[in-house]
């Protein structure tokens, strides 16, 4: 019989590509990891990793079961629901990640929404980007992730189930001695020679810039990097460079010394989502957290 906290361990394995990478995002010790593991395999009757200078990769038959372990671990995250609404399920916490802005748009404004329409479900939340945020939901260390779409994001994992919350343009942020300060919309092949400010790889937004620029035929030369958007419009302000920024990040920011633009022709877009193990959306505690999201983000 094979255990379902084993299936657990090999997934997070082949998602994070080393043991103890791994024994870190399930809160256990790489030695703890290796035993269940070998224990694993013990069961199945054949081994499913193998080690190399580069971490960790699973076999063809470590394939075949990560594939049946997504379905498995799937349907029990719909047992857990279905359990949970059988006993009412109607107090408890759930975990919000979502990176700072997402947290002001829709997740703070979702909590004061369930204080008053579900009292009984306590949200804790945790400010974490994109790119960690899923990777998150999926180890269990959180039940909900707001995310950002982005090249190579989960949003198509099919370990997830997402819900799509808002879409929001971003603007060109250049110093208010720059050339095109003045121009009603600012085309991006225009700034293809200016130095660049923004977000550092690894940051949904960071893609969200990179792919713009391509699309208007240049490689943007990031010379300043800040995932904090409040610092991007300082140095943008301080002349050294010229940015993206979602609109939303622009609320409430210091604008002195910069001007803000939309963009000529269509706009980069940040398209934001909410994310749960696939089988667990219909979960008592998580289900209204879900639809408290959805209205806040149609509100915003």
């Amino acid at each position: 019989m094979i255990e379902a906290r084993r299936l657990h361990i090999l997934r997070a394995v082949a998602d994070h590509r080393t043991v103890t990478a791994a024994a870190a995002a399930l809160h256990l010790t790489p030695s703890a990891v290796s035993q269940q593991l070998a224990a694993l395999e013990q069961e199945t009757g054949h081994r499913l990793v193998e080690r190399g200078a580069r971490g960790v990769r699973l076999t063809p038959a470590g394939e075949i079961l990560l594939d049946h372990t997504n379905a498995v671990l799937a349907q029990l995250e719909r047992a857990e629901a279905e359990l949970a609404a059988y006993g009412s399920g109607s107090a408890g916490t759930v975990t919000v990640a979502s990176f700072a802005t997402g947290i002001a748009e829709v997740v703070a404004p979702a909590v004061a929404r369930l204080a008053r329409s579900a009292p009984g479900i306590r949200i804790r939340v945790q400010d974490a980007e994109g790119d960690a945020s899923l990777p998150m939901v999926l180890d269990r260390q959180v039940d909900v992730a707001v995310a950002v779409e982005y090249r190579g994001a989960s949003a198509d994992d099919p370990r997830l189930t997402h819900l799509p919350l808002y879409a929001e343009p971003f603007d060109a942020v250049v110093p208010v001695s720059h050339r095109l300060a003045d121009a009603a919309e600012v085309p991006l092949a225009e700034l293809a020679k200016d130095p660049w400010i923004g977000p550092y790889p690894g940051n949904p937004c960071h893609d969200v810039v990179v792919l713009a620029c391509e699309h208007a035929g240049f490689q943007p030369r990031l010379e300043h990097s800040s995932d904090d958007f409040r610092a991007v419009v300082a140095l943008a302000a301080a002349d050294v460079g010229v940015a993206l920024v979602p609109r939303s990040a622009l609320r409430g920011t210091d604008l002195a010394g910069v001007v803000v633009r939309p963009v000529d022709g269509a706009a980069p877009t940040r398209r934001v989502f909410a994310a749960v193990r696939r089988g667990a959306e219909e979960h008592p505690l998580i289900r209204p957290v879900l639809d408290a999201l959805g209205e806040a983000a149609e509100q915003a």
